[in-house]
């Protein structure tokens, strides 16, 4: 992104901020000169260590001692996006779900981001000034139910309790918005992408054919990249955006058929 989005200077966190989305958006925002830092389980060996912070955000524990962690390094924050989400549920609809795999893909996609807010937040509305982005997914309006049904209904339950906290903070000076990815070509997915391809007996293009399918189609006929994900986050979390609060950005190639 070319443009000054005004971030220079900004205190921001990415959660699950070293791959895919996560890492674009890590990149975007150091490039517009904001203070970044992101968090995952493990660092990659090419990740910046001064902008690293290792946590476990499955766990009420990893929560509190990254916010700790978080405060003592940049003495709160302007911004907190969150990435983290993603599933390791089994296929065979509902009845391969277990009550450990529905807790699980809870503790994954929405309880991070419930944890994190109840103890960064209020920083942000004693200072009257924030922005908090949760990135949800499509699949909230398009589970698939062979296979993401539990990872959907965590998405929805992110983007509801999203919904809510912005009535709640938006009066205060914290914006709080909602982003929701289609496919995005991340590193995980293009291991997906290889595994169907192999089991199918086709080539790359033949993998990324059977996933678009999955999802009734791609209207632009291709996945989005994650740098064009941060773009939309970066845009939202800006300056620019200042009247943005409350609601939800679709970025799915035209993926979900209605308005």
């Amino acid at each position: 992104m070319g443009m000054d989005l005004a971030l220079s200077g900004k205190r921001v966190l990415i959660t699950a901020g070293t791959k895919g989305i996560g890492r674009a958006v890590t990149e975007l925002f150091r490039e517009q000169g904001a203070k970044v830092l992101a968090t995952a389980r493990s660092q990659p060996s090419d990740f910046p260590k001064e902008l690293f912070i290792g946590a476990d955000l499955t766990t009420i524990e990893g929560c509190n001692a990254l916010a700790d962690e978080v405060n003592e390094r940049l003495g709160g924050l302007d911004i907190i996006i969150h990435v983290l989400g993603g599933s390791a549920a089994p296929a065979g609809g509902f009845t391969a779900l277990s009550e450990e795999i529905w807790q699980q893909e809870l503790n994954l996609n929405l309880f991070p981001a419930v944890r994190l807010d109840r103890a960064l937040a209020p920083a942000m509305l004693a200072q009257g000034a924030g922005v908090i982005i949760h990135v949800t997914s499509i699949q909230h309006e398009l589970p698939l139910p062979e296979s993401t049904t539990a990872y959907a209904a965590a998405k929805a339950a992110l983007s509801t309790y999203s919904k809510s906290l912005s009535k709640e903070v938006s009066p205060k000076g914290v914006r709080v918005v909602r982003v929701s990815p289609g496919w995005v070509e991340t590193e995980a997915s293009v291991d997906l992408i290889k595994r169907l391809a192999d089991q199918a007996g086709t080539d790359l293009e033949g993998g990324k054919k059977i996933i678009m399918e999955s999802l009734g189609g791609i209207p632009l006929g291709r996945p989005s990249t994650p740098a064009e994900v941060a773009n939309l986050i970066a845009f939202l979390a800006s300056p620019l955006a200042a009247s943005i609060t409350g609601t939800e950005y679709v970025i799915d190639g035209g993926t979900v058929p209605t308005a």
